[in-house]
């Protein structure tokens, strides 16, 4: 058990038969009435995001999340294959489960797999990602300074805005928490 007074980013618990990861917190000390946690809680089965208020040291269990690193090897209809790369023991989520994920993932690419006990949660990516660029307008010479963005579709389909220099072909840097271009490789 945990004391929600030791809540920070990134934890995961128990709560309600649910696991949440917190996604944020704020200890609310009131000058009337007793002090309380305002969080926000992130359901790692569903994806919900919801907020919950909690009573000062109200004790929760702590989920006991175990990551380990997989490689993606590909997608068999509505199922995508990932392989443990120490066991080479492979399992299969369904696309519903890592809709988010699968604008960032790319054959061979090797993630983390959240697991709880023997239940698969999801997929944990890195910060960012290199993707390739399949479909973008080509940029107009003297337009780099100008400080605008055109639309980019990068080889997993994912489209993102970038500067008028880039061009079909180029290897971009993504942002995987909000899909946002980062730098070319």
């Amino acid at each position: 058990m945990i004391s929600v007074n030791d809540f920070r980013t990134g934890l995961t618990v128990e709560v309600d038969g649910g696991i949440w990861r917190v996604m944020d917190f704020q200890h609310v000390k009131p000058g009337k009435g007793a002090a309380f946690v305002r969080s926000k809680l992130r359901n790692l089965r569903t994806g919900a995001i919801q907020e919950k208020t909690f009573r000062a040291g109200e004790k929760v269990a702590k989920a006991q999340i175990d990551n380990r690193r997989m490689q993606y090897l590909y997608a068999n209809g509505d199922m995508h294959v990932f392989m443990d790369n120490d066991t080479y023991d492979q399992i299969e989520l369904p696309a519903n489960q890592i809709e988010y994920e699968l604008k960032f993932l790319k054959e061979n690419m090797e993630v983390q797999i959240m697991m709880y006990h023997t239940e698969t949660l999801g997929v944990e990516l890195p910060n960012t990602v290199e993707l390739k660029v399949t479909e973008t307008e080509p940029g107009i010479k003297g337009d780099t300074t100008s400080g605008g963005s055109k639309p980019a579709t990068v080889e997993t389909g994912l489209t993102v805005n970038v500067p008028f220099f880039i061009n079909e072909g180029d290897i971009l840097v993504i942002n995987t928490t909000d899909s946002s271009y980062v730098s070319r490789a």
